[in-house]
């Protein structure tokens, strides 16, 4: 059932902005709102104005959690037995989702907004590389935000600009310190989900109190022995946007996992994409290392790191298989320093002591059979 029947029937339809434990943050549409704001007014007497749109703090129905339901963040959902003196109510449905990420467990988002530093800490293309290939892999739109640019000279910003066109983005240079640009940036974010992403200490934090000047989220600072930032997002929530739409604010990272499929891995790459959009390789299952008559293999700056990122996809995928397989005879284990590598299984019980319970137990059906 689509939102506009239930909006039909005069139930209360909302977004979940936050989830504390069990409880949800929903933050009801503005036509429910004003209505809400009439009835409450006639029914309790209330002459202050209520603030729209309003927020409830929602429990979800018994019926919701047997059926195994799960309400996340972004959710569109339908509330009822609205409390509007306590500001309390209960999900009673989830409408279907049109979009779903896992990390950060987040619905219904149109968009990613990468956020980088040019310097403070310094932009390192291994590592914005490895950002762009997990938005990527969402099928969501991806846009890059490249923050501190008042650090960097013109020419060096260029450069930069050049650079990444190549990668086949557009980035959109802001400094949140002096105000350059971000009028820009909000626009993109107008009547949209948007989910902000990137390393700590970029100035994700910083850009959000700007856009929202209602909100003081915690900023941290940049470590000064590692050159990155200090955690300072801590949950996931949604805040709604002066000029409409909702952004989310995810803790932040420093390497995001490639847990992608090898063979998806190349079509993540926009200047890879362009090559198999005018040709195709020999092998259908290509994965554009060493095999012949491969249209992607070549002179591109990221090649390098596609295959880094494939050898990583690799080794996820061989993981996944060895645990998922009970008879393997192999096992990952790490070493440390990101560094891992497959060592044989020791059979199973081998070398496990028996237990006095377990010889006595034995000792007695013996004691059985000899009767």
């Amino acid at each position: 059932m689509t939102g506009e029947n239930f909006a039909a029937t005069g139930q209360l339809l909302g977004t979940v902005v936050a989830v504390q434990a069990n409880f949800y943050r929903v933050q009801l549409d503005r036509e429910d709102g004003e209505q809400r704001s009439k009835g409450a007014e006639a029914k309790l007497n209330l002459n202050a104005p209520l603030p729209s749109p309003p927020l409830l703090l929602c429990t979800r129905r018994t019926r919701l959690k047997k059926i195994g339901q799960q309400v996340m963040v972004g959710d569109r959902v339908v509330v009822e037995e609205p409390d509007w003196a306590g500001g309390r109510g209960a999900i009673a449905d989830v409408l279907p989702r049109q979009s779903e990420l896992d990390r950060p467990a987040i619905a219904n988002v149109n968009q990613i907004l990468l956020v980088f530093a040019v310097a403070d800490p310094p932009l390192e293309p291994y590592q914005l590389s490895r950002f762009l290939i997990k938005a990527e892999s969402t099928g969501l739109e991806v846009l890059l935000c490249l923050n501190k640019s008042d650090l960097i000279s013109p020419q060096e910003q260029q450069q930069v600009s050049d650079r990444l066109l190549g990668w086949g983005y557009e980035p959109i240079f802001i400094s949140v310190k002096d105000g350059i640009n971000t009028d820009q940036a909000a626009k993109y974010l107008s009547n949209k989900i948007t989910v902000i992403a990137g390393p700590s200490g970029v100035g994700k934090s910083s850009l959000i109190n700007t856009l929202i000047d209602s909100l003081e989220l915690r900023v941290g600072e940049v470590s000064g022995k590692l050159a990155r930032g200090r955690h300072t997002t801590r949950h996931i929530e949604l805040f709604e946007l002066p000029s409409g739409g909702l952004l989310a604010d995810t803790p932040g990272f420093n390497q995001p996992d490639m847990d992608c499929i090898p063979e998806e891995l190349i079509h993540y790459f926009p200047e890879a994409r362009k090559r198999l959009a005018v040709a195709s390789c020999r092998f259908s299952d290509c994965l554009h290392r060493d095999e012949p008559e491969c249209v992607v293999r070549g002179n591109w700056e990221r090649y390098e790191h596609y295959l880094e990122f494939l050898d990583a996809a690799i080794a996820h995928q061989t993981q996944l298989y060895q645990q998922a397989d009970p008879e393997s005879t192999m096992k990952l284990k790490s070493k440390g320093k990101g560094q891992s590598q497959y060592e044989p299984k020791l059979e199973s019980k081998k070398y496990r002591r028996i237990s006095r319970k377990t010889q006595l137990q034995d000792l007695q059906e013996l004691y059985r059979d000899e009767e």
